[in-house]
């Protein structure tokens, strides 16, 4: 029978790595992205059971850890190591789980990925709280609890809360551990998660029952019991049954807790897990010397010590003879009980060496993990460098032949360039000429309103007037000192312009200025002094004459392509009837300003070589008759950086 079994397993076995190989196989084929990383972490999954059975690594989880590192995959590389460290815990190798999840909670900070975060967290503190590392374990739960609750990730605040729970009940902080216990109760009850809600009832007995609080306890042991019954699930059925007993046992109601670990022993046939067997039989062993059938109890206490030779339960070995040297001590036979403490030592320092063994093997597999990533990163780097090599020959190739190249023309252009260079020096120098005629010109015009405005006003309004007329005057001092000022400098000196001119003309117009909101005003430049011109011609020529309604001027900038577009557009009387008024006055002779600055953009123009000028548009109203003037400036953008 036996024979057919193994012969049943094998084949299983066989037929199982056939289908992980051929699952591989296609997986390969695939382009090396994300979505074959994600591929292979699923697939993993299904085949865990299968790689934890045999032993060896997941093939899927370590094909994702390489292609993530060669992609630079971080959240890739959180994954594949979460389910490696979860896949060592399962083998109590807790100190290589610790390693690789700590490098899951590295790179999924690096993928900022909150919920991934937690779960790495969370991973780490059951690594330590396995080792018994009490503090550090604490630590990581409490930083998934913070991280969970910021992005309300239910799972992971349940785990988080349940395991900070299990850990002040080993510190004996019972206290704490009942309300956490009860917090992640209540979570696991709304997330409808009937196995949570059993395990959670059941450390709330423990709880209870290290306060001496047995009637609470019973009653929690009990609460536990019928969920696990509704989800017929046997372990945690025999933890429940051995729960009751225990604590039947501390209240002296010896029938009652040898009923319920007679169940526990019954239902543990149906867990795969043996350990729960021995640890039934000893129970039970335990109860019987408490009551003083030393006969019966040695006979259960050895059924716990048989099971647990034939599976190899040390742990369980220790604690059945250090139960068997109570009952004999109990019962004045004390050579027996020497035989059996000195059996119970043994198997505690064979623990002992066996736990040094194993954390020596687990630190040599660390070791071997990172050397092998580096490895991988060597190679990687090597590979690199090489495709950077061959890159560097054929650029090295090309810029020889580019060079010479250069060599025959570049004479050639060197003494065309030496020329523009000498034509942009003259043309640099006549801007500069007509910038100094620009100034002068703009200070006497202002002066004279000034003048004129003292005598026609009173001292009050003279003095607002001279103020503002200062500022200005320092503003444009600054401005004309470059050739290109911020366009937030020159917005400022234009308003204090138009203030003056609107109190000068006694409010007689309104003036509104936009600027694009996509135009940062302290990056862009523009030529100082530039649009003043422009507008006090819209002023002096458009609007003072306009009779019917208040006179509006709008000026407008935005950025198109490479162009500052400047626009000003006025509701005044039209170039037409400006003509048509400077000719019965008598005054035929042209602004020296707006000469001087259309100078200057013609100027501009040649020097950069690129768009700029000036547009003047008549504008009409439906009747046909005149309704102002646009004038657009054109003018290459010029930034600070």
């Amino acid at each position: 029978m036996c024979l057919l079994l193994l012969g049943a397993g094998l084949v299983a076995q066989a037929q199982d790595s056939l289908r992980i190989y051929k699952a591989l196989d296609s997986i390969r084929l695939l382009p090396n992205d994300t979505t074959k990383v994600s591929l292979l972490i699923k697939t993993g999954r299904q085949f865990s059971r299968y790689f934890d059975a045999a032993k060896p690594d997941n093939l899927f989880w370590q094909e994702a850890l390489h292609l993530s590192q060669r992609l630079r995959y971080s959240r890739g590389l959180a994954l594949a190591y979460n389910e490696l460290g979860t896949s060592k815990r399962n083998k109590s190798q807790y100190i290589v789980a610790e390693d690789l999840h700590e490098k899951a909670i590295k790179y999924a900070e690096e993928a900022g990925d909150s919920l991934l975060i937690s779960y790495a967290f969370n991973n780490a503190g059951v690594d330590c709280r396995r080792q018994d590392k009490l503090q550090q374990a604490f630590d990581y739960h409490l930083h998934a609890l913070k991280i969970a609750e910021a992005v309300n990730d239910v799972r992971n605040i349940c785990v988080a809360t349940n395991s900070i729970g299990n850990i002040q009940l080993t510190a004996e902080n019972y206290d704490d551990a009942i309300k956490h216990f009860d917090r992640a109760l209540q979570l696991e009850e709304s997330s409808n998660n009937d196995l949570g809600v059993a395990i959670n009832l059941g450390n709330l007995g423990y709880a209870y029952q290290g306060q001496s609080k047995l009637d609470l306890a019973v009653q929690y042991y009990r609460r536990s019991l019928a969920v696990n019954l509704k989800i017929d699930n046997p372990t945690g059925m025999a933890i429940c049954y051995n729960a009751l007993g225990a604590a039947y046992k501390e209240k002296k109601d010896y029938a009652t807790a040898m009923d319920y670990l007679k169940k526990a022993l019954a239902v543990n046939d149906k867990v795969a897990d043996k350990i729960h067997v021995a640890e039934s039989y000893l129970n039970i062993g335990k109860l019987l010397s408490a009551q003083g059938k030393h006969d019966e109890a040695r006979k259960y206490i050895q059924q716990s010590v048989d099971v647990s030779t034939f599976w190899g339960f040390k742990s369980m070995l220790m604690e059945a003879y250090k139960a068997l040297a109570a009952d004999y001590r109990s019962s004045g036979d004390f050579k027996r009980s020497m035989d059996a403490a000195d059996k119970s030592l043994l198997y505690k320092d064979s623990i002992l060496n066996d736990k040094s063994t194993m954390a020596l093997t687990q630190m040599q597999t660390i070791y071997e993990v990172d050397r092998k990533d580096n490895q991988i990163k060597t190679l990687e780097h090597d590979k690199m460098v090489n495709e950077l090599r061959t890159k560097r020959n054929v650029v090295f190739t090309f810029a020889l032949a580019g060079f010479l190249l250069m060599a025959i023309v570049g004479g050639f252009f060197y003494i065309r360039h030496r020329n523009l260079e000498a034509n942009k020096q003259t043309l640099l120098l006549e801007l500069n000429s007509l910038r100094s005629q620009m100034n002068p010109h703009f200070i006497f015009n202002s002066l004279s309103s000034i003048h004129r405005y003292i005598w026609s006003n009173n001292q009050e309004e003279a003095s607002d007037y001279l103020t503002k007329f200062s500022r200005l005057m320092r503003l444009i001092l600054d401005n004309t000192q470059h050739t290109f000022v911020a366009l937030n400098k020159e917005i400022e000196s234009l308003k204090l312009y138009l203030d003056l001119e609107s109190l000068r003309c006694n409010g007689i117009f309104e003036y509104y200025i936009h600027i694009d909101p996509a135009i940062n005003d302290e990056e862009v430049l523009i030529p100082p002094m530039i649009l003043q011109p422009y507008v006090e011609n819209a002023i002096w020529h458009g609007l003072v004459h306009k009779q019917a309604d208040k006179g509006m001027l709008h000026i407008e900038i935005v950025l198109k392509a490479r162009s500052l577009v400047c626009t000003i557009t006025d509701n005044g009387i039209g170039r037409k009837k400006a003509m048509e008024i400077k000719e019965k006055k008598g005054k035929m002779h042209n602004s020296v300003g707006m000469k001087v600055t259309e100078g200057r953009i013609d100027l501009i123009r040649k020097i950069n070589n690129k768009d700029a000028g000036v547009i003047v548009t008549d504008l009409e109203d439906t009747a046909g008759q005149p309704a102002g003037t646009k004038v657009t400036i054109i003018l290459p953008a010029e930034f600070i950086f």
